[in-house]
């Protein structure tokens, strides 16, 4: 491998919440940047954090992230960060006030969906989520089947045909 790969290659794509798709029903998505410590970014960037338990919450007008987990960074110091910390999300007054609405209204949280670097900065994505109910749940698990019962149906008519056309 050479020295150009490397450097082009990427080492951190991006950290999802595993949950948040399966558990919410997703209604309107914001890209959020964060505020963070410089232990914090060098752990992101090695793909040590978790946001499966996060959640937002809206204090004094400000958004917060609350309860996701970075890892303390293994080459820190003394100066090396909390890792259940609460971390300010920075959004645009407009978005912030969507926000506020959408979760006085009741019923709706806000959730993250996944970490991700864009160029030198770390952004995440939140999303006003309504919880799914155990029925949802089952019929998106039905759905899912049905597609790729027919996805494989069709990739064999197309195999079928391609061996009639052969002949």
């Amino acid at each position: 491998m050479s020295a150009k790969s490397k450097k082009g290659a990427k080492r951190f794509t991006e950290i999802r919440s595993s949950k948040a798709l399966r558990d919410y029903t997703v209604e309107t998505r914001f890209e959020a940047g964060i505020a963070l410590k410089g232990t914090e970014v060098k752990s992101i960037r090695a793909g040590r954090a978790q946001i499966n338990d996060a959640f937002g919450r809206l204090k004094d007008g400000e958004l917060w992230l609350v309860n996701a987990h970075i890892d303390e960074y293994a080459f820190g110091n003394f100066s090396n960060h909390e890792p259940k910390r609460t971390r300010k999300l920075l959004l645009r007054k407009s978005e912030l006030r969507k926000i506020y609405q959408a979760l006085n209204m009741g019923g709706r949280s806000l959730v993250p969906l996944r970490m991700y670097m864009k160029e030198a900065l770390v952004k995440v994505e939140v999303a006003i989520c309504s919880g799914k109910k155990l029925y949802d749940k089952r019929d998106d698990l039905k759905k899912k089947i049905v597609d790729r019962e027919l996805d494989r149906a069709i990739k064999a008519q197309r195999n079928q045909q391609a061996q009639a056309f052969k002949l």
